[in-house]
C-alpha cells in the first residue's frame, strides 16, 4: 500500500523565492510582516510588527492581555530557542480561594481565569534581543489600524453577536467598546481601537529618553509591567463581574503580579524523526505530546502513517490518544519526566497498545517513581448554577467542527536565515470584560489548570498554566528548514502532525499538506472549560471520503463529520540551506490566512 498521492490542484501555490517569506492567519498581518522585510527589517522585526497587528485585526483570537509561545533560530546560530511569553498564575490564585468561591473548575471566562499577560513582554524581548528596528517603527502598523480603522472580519462580528447579550447585561464596558451604537458591527465595516493605540504610544514614549534602541525597548517593557496597563487591569479586575459558570466574582490579579513577570528564553525539546529534528516547547506546553506521537508512529511502515487512508487515520488517532493521555497525566510547569516518556522502551510499550479497534479508554503510561494524575473525565458538565454562559470558555473548535473562536499563528523567514514560528493567543474579546482605558481584556489561560490536587497542572501561584500554544521548528542536518503552526487548542499539534507526516513521509509540498483533509481525536481531557471528553471521539473533514470514514466507524471510532473545509488553520515558511530558496504556504479555511513573499 502506497501513501495517498496529493491532489493535483491546490487552493493556492506554495510560494517560493529568495528574499523573504511571511505567513499568518490574517492577510493584514502577513502584509505588514512582508512590508517590514521589504524595508530592510529582519524576520524578528517583521514577526513583532505582524503580532501587534493581530492584536487589532483578530481580537476574537488574541489580544495584548493574552500570551505567546514562539520557536526561533537566528542566522548566526541554528539552535532552536523557545520564547516563553506565558505568564504564571497570580499570587492570589490559590486553589483554596477558588474552591471557597464555590467553583469546581477554573472559569473559562472572567478575571479569575487570568494568568499574568505575557504576549506583549515576549514580543518586546524578541525585538530587543534579535530585532533591528525601533519600537516606534515596528508598532506603526498596529497603531495605524487601531487609530484609523480596519475592515472588521465576519468572524469578529459573529463572535460579538454570540456574546452580545452577555455584553449588554453583564459586561457593559465590552458592549460600549464592541457595540458602540448598541449594535453588532457589520462585516467589512471600519472599526477602531483608540484606547489600545494610546497604550502602544505610551510604550514608545516610555523610552524617549533612552540612549540606545535596546534601552528604549527595555523601557517599554518596564512601562508595560509597572505603568498604566498594570494599574488599570488590576483595578478593573477587582470589581466583581460575571464569569462562565454564571456567577459573579472578583479577579485576584494585582499590580505586583505584572511587575514580577518577564518573558524568558528556554531550550527546545527535540526528537529525531525520519532524518529531521522536530523542535517543541517543554512540557509546560503540549509540544512533547507531538514528539511522543511521532515516536510511536516511527515504528510503523509508511502506509500506516498516511492520514488519508483508513489504516493510517486509525493508527494516527490511536497514537494521539496515548500521547495525550500522557499529556493529561504528567504535563505541566513542574518536573515532568519527558526523557522517560520519549525513551525507546517506553515508546515501544505504548506502540504495542495500538490494536485494530479504536480505544475508548484513558490510558496513560506508567513512569517509575512518578504517579500519573487521573483527571476527572466528564462527558458533560453542568455547573452548580443554571445560568452558565454557554460556550464562552471554549476558544477553539467545537465537537462538530465549528470554530467558536481560536488563536493566531504567524511564521517568518528572511534572506539571511533568521526564522520564527509563533502562536499568540488569549485575551479574546469574549474572555472577560474590556478594560476601558486599555481597549482590551485579560486572558483566561488559567482555565487549563485543575483545582484537584496531584497534577503538574494543578493551580498554584507562580506556576504557568499548561498551554496549548505549540509552534514547531523542523531542522535537517542541524539547520532549520521549516517553521509551522496552527491555531486550534488541543488540535494544534494534531493538525501539525498531519503536515509533518505528509511532507516528511508522503513527499507533499507545504500547500498540498495544508490543503489535504484533516482529522483529530476528541478522546482526551479538553484543556478548556468545561473540560469534558468524548471517549473514542474523532472529528474528520468529510473530504476524507465515505469509504475511509465508514472504515473508521467500523473500527469503533465515534466519528463526527465536520464539513469539507473546517479543520486546521496551518501556515508554514521554509528555507533550503543548500540553495537559499525560501517557501511559504497558508491555510485557505475560513478565508483569512495568507502567505506572501518573493
Amino acid at each position: 500500500m502506497s501513501f495517498t498521492p496529493p491532489p493535483a490542484l491546490t487552493t493556492r501555490p506554495t510560494l517560493t523565492g529568495t528574499f523573504g517569506m511571511s505567513a499568518s492567519t490574517h492577510w493584514l498581518a502577513t502584509a505588514s510582516a512582508q512590508a517590514v522585510l521589504e524595508r530592510g527589517g529582519n524576520a524578528f522585526d517583521a514577526a513583532v510588527a505582524a503580532a501587534f497587528v493581530l492584536h487589532v485585526v483578530e481580537p476574537h483570537l488574541n489580544g495584548p492581555g493574552g500570551d505567546l509561545v514562539a520557536l526561533f533560530a537566528t542566522a548566526d546560530d541554528p539552535t532552536p530557542v523557545v520564547l516563553a511569553g506565558q505568564g504564571p498564575a497570580p499570587a492570589g490564585a490559590t486553589r483554596e480561594h477558588y474552591l471557597a468561591e464555590g467553583l469546581e473548575l477554573v472559569p473559562g471566562a472572567g478575571a479569575l481565569a487570568a494568568a499574568v499577560p505575557g504576549a506583549v513582554d515576549g514580543w518586546l524581548l524578541l525585538l530587543k534581543d534579535h530585532g533591528t528596528w525601533e519600537l516606534a517603527d515596528v508598532l506603526a502598523f498596529a497603531i495605524g489600524y487601531a487609530e484609523d480603522g480596519h475592515p472588521v472580519l465576519e468572524r469578529v462580528c459573529a463572535t460579538i453577536r454570540a456574546v452580545a447579550e452577555l455584553f449588554t447585561e453583564h459586561w457593559p464596558s465590552s458592549a460600549a467598546h464592541w457595540m458602540p451604537e448598541g449594535r453588532v458591527p457589520e462585516p467589512g465595516e471600519l472599526i477602531r481601537n483608540p484606547a489600545y493605540a494610546r497604550v502602544l504610544r505610551g510604550l514608545i514614549a516610555a523610552g524617549e529618553g533612552a540612549a540606545t534602541r535596546e534601552e528604549r525597548v527595555e523601557a517599554a517593557r518596564t512601562e508595560w509591567a509597572t505603568g498604566l496597563v498594570a494599574r488599570e487591569a488590576a483595578a478593573f479586575a477587582a470589581v466583581p463581574h460575571r464569569h462562565s459558570p454564571g456567577t459573579d466574582h472578583a479577579g485576584v490579579i494585582a499590580e505586583a503580579d505584572f511587575a514580577a513577570f518577564r518573558a524568558t528564553y528556554e531550550p527546545a525539546t527535540t526528537l529525531e524523526f525520519r532524518g529531521h529534528t522536530i523542535a517543541k516547547t517543554g512540557a509546560w506546553g503540549q509540544g512533547p505530546a507531538l514528539l511522543e506521537t511521532l515516536a510511536i508512529l516511527d515504528g510503523f511502515d509508511d502506509a500506516r502513517l498516511d492520514p488519508s487512508s483508513e489504516l493510517g487515520a486509525h493508527t494516527i488517532l490511536e497514537a494521539q490518544k496515548l500521547a495525550y493521555a500522557d499529556r493529561d497525566a504528567y504535563f505541566g510547569d513542574d518536573r515532568v519526566p519527558v526523557a522517560e516518556l520519549l525513551a525507546p522502551e517506553y515508546i515501544a510499550g505504548r506502540r504495542a497498545l495500538i490494536g485494530e479497534r479504536a480505544s475508548a479508554e484513558f490510558r496513560p503510561g506508567r513512569v517509575p517513581g512518578v504517579e500519573p494524575f487521573l483527571p476527572p473525565l466528564r462527558v458533560e458538565y453542568t455547573p452548580r448554577t443554571s445560568t452558565a454562559i454557554a460556550g464562552i470558555g471554549e476558544p477553539t473548535v467545537s465537537r462538530t467542527g465549528e470554530t467558536r473562536g481560536d488563536t493566531c499563528h504567524l511564521d517568518v523567514v528572511d534572506r539571511w536565515g533568521n526564522i520564527v514560528s509563533a502562536t499568540p493567543s488569549g485575551g479574546w474579546l469574549q474572555s472577560s470584560p474590556t478594560i476601558p482605558a486599555l481597549g482590551f481584556c485579560l486572558g483566561t489561560r488559567l482555565q487549563m489548570t485543575w483545582l484537584e490536587e496531584g497534577s503538574a497542572s494543578t493551580l498554584r501561584p507562580g506556576r504557568r498554566p499548561r498551554t496549548t500554544l505549540t509552534p514547531t521548528l523542523v531542522l535537517r542536518d542541524g539547520v532549520p528548514v521549516t517553521a509551522l503552526g496552527s491555531p486550534g487548542g488541543d488540535q494544534q499539534d494534531q493538525w501539525q502532525l498531519l503536515y509533518l507526516l505528509r511532507t516528511i513521509v508522503g513527499g507533499y509540498t507545504p500547500q498540498q499538506a495544508i490543503d489535504a483533509p484533516a482529522l483529530h481525536t476528541t478522546s482526551l481531557a479538553e484543556s478548556f472549560w468545561p473540560r469534558t471528553w468524548v471517549p473514542g471521539g474523532a472529528v474528520v473533514e468529510a473530504r476524507l471520503g465515505d469509504e475511509v470514514i465508514a472504515g473508521l466507524e467500523a473500527r469503533g471510532h465515534v466519528v463526527t463529520r465536520a464539513g469539507g473545509w473546517t479543520l486546521g488553520r496551518l501556515s508554514s515558511v521554509g528555507r533550503d540551506p543548500g540553495t537559499g530558496l525560501l517557501s511559504a504556504a497558508a491555510n485557505p479555511r475560513g478565508m483569512q490566512g495568507y502567505a506572501a513573499g518573493r
